[in-house]
């Protein structure tokens, strides 16, 4: 696969689902590779949930909710209103059609089959062109450090509590003895390889634990493709989701720039929005002015557009001028 590979785009669920869909659209999908985040995996009534890898999915699959941009569309509720009625837990909704992927996803993990070749397979059966990775097919899971002393399972504190407890730190339990994805790691130093992305999705939660595996950083740096960020923030606000709350109650500064700060060296280019012009010139890498808020089909492909433009501008040299606008 990995020789074939023009494209790398990190991501977690919501919001990289939709740059990654976009760049289905404007590439060849043959060519796309989406690694996802699988820190916010975890086992819930003995099933094993990929909440980000079936995002990912049920988006490129076209069978999404774009209402909630989680699940599947035109989903019933039946079994959770059974699971109800004896007294089960429903923090957690799991839909009837989504239901049957953890089913099948849980019977096969236990035969013995991995992560990747389960998430390859039902890819294929959604006629998914693209290639969605798993980050690693072991377990790493994030945990949340709350200031009252809690440590909690990333769903208890996303779901379950609302992202209401306030944190003091996160934790990536596994990633140390984790081996990445080897798809992944091949991709990263094949010759056709153009850009890697990392999409706008939440720094912490969703890209830091592919960047915490052994060996990812290192081969990033190594990489001869452009590496390229999207920020998530746009006008010093998170799109959706914790992601302001977290870098805020971290000390980190919510703003673009404080995203680009977190990715330290790692980015060759930076993409943040027109909201957020003013900061172009105080992000120490190359920067692109552009529409990052994607509403539309529309706006997600114009958004790969600017992506796989900017990666082309970089690799082939300075252009004399480190802030671009589109």
């Amino acid at each position: 696969m990995s020789e074939a590979i023009r494209c790398i785009a990190l991501s977690g669920g919501i919001g990289g689902a939709k740059l990654a869909l976009g760049l289905s659209l404007e590439m060849d999908p043959a060519g796309l590779m989406v690694v996802a985040n699988t820190g916010d995996d975890f086992e819930h009534l003995g099933l094993s949930i990929s909440p980000d890898v079936d995002t990912l999915t049920y988006t490129l699959g076209g069978v999404a909710n774009t209402e909630t941009g989680w699940g599947r569309a035109d989903e019933t509720w039946s079994f959770m209103g059974a699971l109800a009625e004896v007294g089960g837990e429903t923090w957690f909704n799991l839909g009837d059609k989504d239901l049957a992927l953890h089913v099948e996803r849980s019977r096969r993990l236990a035969a013995g089959e991995t992560l990747s070749a389960i998430t390859a397979d039902v890819a294929d059966r959604f006629g998914i062109a693209a290639n969605i990775v798993p980050m690693s097919n072991e377990k790493v899971r994030t945990v949340v450090a709350a200031r009252n002393g809690e440590r909690l399972d990333f769903q208890d504190y996303f779901v379950h509590r609302q992202a209401a407890p306030e944190i003091a730190g996160l934790t990536f339990a596994g990633a140390a003895d984790a081996r990445p994805n080897g798809e992944f790691l091949a991709a990263l130093s094949a010759l056709s390889l153009k850009t890697v992305v990392i999409c706008p999705s939440n720094p912490l939660i969703s890209i830091d634990p592919i960047l915490v595996l052994p060996g990812v950083r290192n081969a990033l740096a190594a990489c001869p493709a452009p590496v390229i960020a999207v920020s998530p923030i746009v006008g010093g606000r998170a799109l959706k989701g914790p992601t302001g709350k977290m870098m805020q109650e971290l000390g980190m500064t919510c703003s673009a720039k404080g995203v680009a700060g977190h990715y330290g060296g790692l980015l060759d280019g930076y993409i943040i929005d027109e909201a957020d012009g003013d900061l172009a010139a105080a992000i120490d890498c190359p920067v692109r002015v552009a529409a990052t808020v994607m509403t539309d089909l529309d706006d997600r492909r114009a958004l790969a557009r600017t992506v796989l433009e900017f990666a082309a501008e970089l690799a082939a040299g300075p252009s004399g001028s480190q802030v671009s606008a589109r």
